[in-house]
């Protein structure tokens, strides 16, 4: 079962939503201790911890619901009342007792210092403590609130998503949030190699770093295709929008419906194109002004079309054997219920087991580690709100007694 190595380091994080349980999560998947931070039960009718504790489908556990589980898998968890001073004080024992090497957050920039969780005030618990915060905009705006669906409105995503003639569209999965949680990631694992790299060197300490995210930033910074394209229109009409399944700049690169489902067919270049016009079915495809990219794109309407004649008479699996055989990029459009069956996925799924008894499969790592494979892929479940608050403080010199006390004054 699961195993974690205690000479690796450990990370505080005082997180909810996805970003940033997410951004954790990538660290869990290293072995490393990530102890996650909510607030504790207000009591009454109100649910406490992290909102996402009750997202998705339900379980059978109140605060298990299944979209919390996957981010989580493999984490302890505290609550701990940081708007007190107690609480407060607290923070800097645990960061000093658990020799915590990174602190995470993603509440607003303006609540750092209300909190008592801002770098300069924990730096005196460790000196060279690695701080890093997500929010929206980051310190351009620390009292933004954003989250993914409104930040693809903001930064662009919605203007150039969905079929030219509909209504600008949400992608279908909360991209903003996870790019922002893998620069998170990208930035500690960076800032540790630099310290590392001082101590070989043997300069002195960088005192810890500071690090803001802005999921805001992050979004615009894959507009790598598009914003670039802006010194170079000459009217507003030219300005990249919606496009559809039709790549923005390779004809036909598109998505086309075959007897019984749907394949995406890639062409990247000319040698590609003239391939295609070879197969069996797809001869009327070529003509002399089509042998170029430049041409096709000006003939692209037509082209789809003939591309659809040709695949009146494929299967997808028969069409897409014969582009395999041509080395041509082509794929089924999958569900995800497709997906999970693939072996690249289903070998490499995470997987935990419910208090229930039940154990689900999760989702693959992007990595697959000699962490993971020691493991064989299986992680504690996603913790419950305050599950190790006993073994936690007490870890850290509490006495049940004090634990108690704390219980009963909502410190914890």
């Amino acid at each position: 079962m699961y195993k974690s190595n205690s000479k690796k380091p450990t990370i505080l994080s005082l997180e909810q939503a996805l970003a940033l349980p997410y951004a954790t999560q990538r660290f869990v998947q290293l072995g490393w201790r990530v102890i996650r931070i909510e607030l504790p039960s207000a009591g009454g009718e109100s649910k406490s911890g992290d909102p996402n504790r009750y997202i998705g489908e339900d379980t059978g556990i109140e605060d298990l619901h299944s979209y919390y589980i996957a981010p989580n898998i493999g984490k302890e968890a505290i609550t701990l009342n940081l708007k007190s001073k107690q609480g407060q004080a607290l923070l800097k024992t645990l960061i000093k007792e658990l020799h915590v090497d990174i602190f995470m957050c993603n509440t607003l920039p303006k609540r750092y210092k209300q909190l008592g969780i801002d770098f300069e005030t924990l730096k005196g618990a460790n000196p060279n403590l690695i701080w890093c915060g997500i929010s929206a905009f980051g310190l351009d705006n620390p009292n933004g609130a954003g989250y993914d669906p409104a930040l693809q409105a903001f930064t662009g995503f919605m203007h150039l998503t969905g079929d030219p003639e509909s209504e600008p569209m949400l992608c279908g999965l909360p991209i903003i949030d996870l790019k922002a949680g893998d620069e998170a990631y990208s930035q500690v694992l960076l800032a540790l190699w630099e310290e590392k790299s001082k101590l070989n060197n043997e300069e002195k300490p960088i005192g810890g770093k500071e690090i803001f995210i802005s999921m805001a930033q992050c979004a615009a910074s894959w507009l790598i295709t598009a914003l670039p394209q802006l010194q170079f229109v000459k009217n507003e009409a030219e300005i990249f929008t919606r496009s559809g399944n039709e790549h923005r700049s390779f004809v036909p690169s598109n998505c086309y419906p075959t007897k019984d489902g749907h394949v995406y067919l890639a062409i990247g270049n000319d040698l590609q194109w003239d391939k295609l016009t070879k197969i069996s079915g797809f001869e009327h495809l070529y003509k002399v002004e089509r042998i170029n990219n430049q041409s096709r794109s000006n003939d692209k309407e037509n082209i789809y079309a003939d591309i659809r004649k040709g695949l009146q008479n494929y299967t997808a699996n028969e069409f897409i054997e014969v582009c395999k055989s041509q080395n041509l990029a082509v794929a089924p459009v999958n569900t995800t219920l497709d997906v999970s069956k693939l072996d690249l996925v289903s070998k490499n799924m995470m997987k935990t087991t419910l208090p229930n008894g039940k154990e689900i499969s999760l989702f693959p790592a992007p990595i697959t580690t000699d962490f993971l494979k020691e493991n064989d892929f299986k992680f504690t479940c996603a913790p419950r709100l305050g599950e190790n608050n006993n073994s936690i403080y007490t870890e850290v010199g509490c006495t049940v007694s004090q634990i108690e006390e704390l219980i009963l004054n909502k410190i914890i």
